[in-house]
């Protein structure tokens, strides 16, 4: 064979590949892995220009995927005072009150739902510590916001206000806003009127994530949206000058009220493209979180909320799923609550045998045991977010578990009852709602935290090929990387300990020794 451009010897190769499990050498030349050996076989790979990398031992896996995440739009939702240790309402004063200013708000993200104590979100709470300031805070779930009435003021907001989509700004009974604004359509009214950085900024910031991603052994995530519909200008402006850390599959979102246009131009949008980034797929929500009453429940939650669908008529959902498929493209749901689920997996049913493994379902937190096997079944993979079980608690005192109630919040996060049941499970960390470590997924999967904690685990194994080959199968990528193997994309990670057999906390803190996408180094440990 022409010699390689990267050799990779002395590992310990897990390649997932069944023709050729174990390996101990790899090649890698114009990007593809070119063989798959023994230290024998190196001598007849290089040559003059190959650079041989000695992993002494390391174990050698194919390259990380995030399979839900949110690297451009969430630096936005990640602006500001990070808010995510604050515990209870004393915290979250005291930290307001030290924060700084961006102009002339105070904008901040990252706070627990657990942290109100089971307090009505109220713009009083934080009024008291920031008296006529411009307050924007994003609570944890990425789906609600807190804001001051100087916020709603600057935002024109005095009342209650209508959406196509399951929105609200809630309001007291005399209709004067709360402060606390409900899923997408409400927090945009005041998000468009928070200074926004630069592009200059925002394009430094996605470089230095993107590398930070990458040193946790990501090569790849699948991202879940496009932002406000300048992602592709701004991928297009770092790839100008430099080649992206990771590898990026966007995609864009469809709210209720799409018309006939509206889905032709997201099929127009699967061939927009770069270097290192493609839009490839198209996001829906059936519904919201469970926190912020919005999840869509077989059942009313504790305070009688969750009876209703994001999608006013979930008929209407259907029918873009199905204009999508006709068109060939693929779909990601955002289905939290029990009825989202249904909903989701009776539409692929509808489209046939032609809708297996060309659909997914996002987060999943709590299902009934009668639906697990429909995964399987309708070849629906499942997208889930180990790292989230950590907002609950095992005795069920958090908010997520209170609202639920104990049977239902028994049936968190069941990723080890999908597999069983024969389903793909695809792992991310949906960041920045949760940290972009690839490790926490891996471990986390393994050791479910808070509800989940109570049921069964993945293996560790189990864990790898969520975040490798069922991530590809996710992305309908499993001809072209998720292994090692001859032909394939060379995405590669090396780990100082086994992913698989070494203790899930020691795979958390492990070093990740070399990560390879696309046959570049983007992270070589120091």
């Amino acid at each position: 064979m022409p010699a390689a451009d990267l050799v990779l010897t002395g590992a310990t190769v897990r390649t997932l590949d069944p023709a050729r499990p174990h390996a101990t050498a790899v090649a890698v030349r114009d990007g593809l892995i070119a063989a798959v050996g023994e230290a024998s076989d190196v001598r007849d790979w290089t040559g003059p220009g190959t650079e041989t990398v000695d992993l002494a031992g390391a174990t050698l896996t194919p390259g990380l995927t995030d399979s839900h995440s949110h690297p451009v739009w969430g630096l936005e939702m990640a602006t500001g005072l990070d808010l995510s240790a604050v515990t209870d309402l004393d915290g979250l004063r005291t930290a307001l009150r030290g924060a700084a200013r961006t102009g002339d708000w105070v904008v901040a993200h990252g706070l627990d739902h657990n942290a109100f104590g089971g307090r009505p979100v109220h713009r009083a709470l934080v009024e008291e510590a920031l008296p006529g300031v411009p307050v924007f805070i994003r609570l944890y779930d990425g789906h609600s916001a807190l804001v001051s009435g100087a916020a709603l003021k600057a935002a024109g907001i005095d009342g209650p206000r209508t959406f196509a989509q399951r929105s609200e700004v809630v309001c007291d009974t005399a209709g004067r806003p709360t402060g606390h604004l409900v899923e997408h359509a409400a927090m945009a009214l005041v998000s468009a009127v928070v200074p926004k950085p630069s592009h200059a900024e925002r394009r430094a910031r996605l470089v230095e994530l993107l590398s930070a991603m990458a040193a946790t052994g990501l090569t790849g995530a699948h991202v879940m949206d496009l932002g406000d519909g300048d992602v592709p200008e701004l991928l297009t402006a770092v790839e100008e000058t430099a080649d992206l850390p990771l590898r990026l599959r966007l995609a864009p979102w469809c709210m209720p009220g799409a018309d006939q246009a509206a889905l032709d131009e997201l099929v127009a949008l699967q061939r927009v493209h770069g270097r290192d980034w493609l839009v490839g797929g198209v996001k829906f929500f059936m519904d919201g979180t469970v926190e912020g009453g919005t999840a869509w429940l077989e059942q009313a939650d504790c305070h009688g909320q969750g009876t209703e669908a994001f999608w006013p008529d979930p008929g209407a959902y259907s029918a873009a799923v199905r204009h999508l498929h006709a068109a060939g493209v693929r779909t990601a749901t955002h289905a939290i609550g029990d009825a989202a689920v249904r909903h989701v997996l009776d539409t692929v049913r509808s489209l046939g045998e032609s809708g297996r493994l060309a659909h997914r379902v996002e987060h999943i937190e709590t299902l009934p045991g009668d639906q697990a096997g429909r995964f399987a079944e309708l070849g629906v993979i499942a997208s889930m977010q180990p790292p989230h079980t950590a907002y609950t608690r095992a005795d069920h005192t958090d908010e997520w578990s209170r609202r639920l109630g104990d049977e239902r919040a028994s049936r968190a996060w069941r990723c080890r009852d999908l597999r069983d049941a024969g389903a793909y499970v695809a792992l991310g960390s949906d960041w920045p709602i949760a940290h972009y470590d690839a490790r926490q997924v891996l471990a986390t999967g393994r050791a479910p935290r808070g509800a989940a904690a109570a049921g069964r685990s993945l293996t560790g194994l189990m864990a790898l090929e969520g975040c490798t080959t069922h991530a590809a199968v996710a992305a309908g990528e499993q001809a072209v990387t998720g292994r090692i193997a001859p032909g394939l994309r060379a995405d590669l990670t090396a780990f100082a300990v086994d992913p698989v057999d070494a203790p899930a906390d020691e795979v958390a803190d492990g070093p990740i020794l070399l990560t390879v996408s696309g046959g570049r180094v983007t992270h070589r440990a120091p």
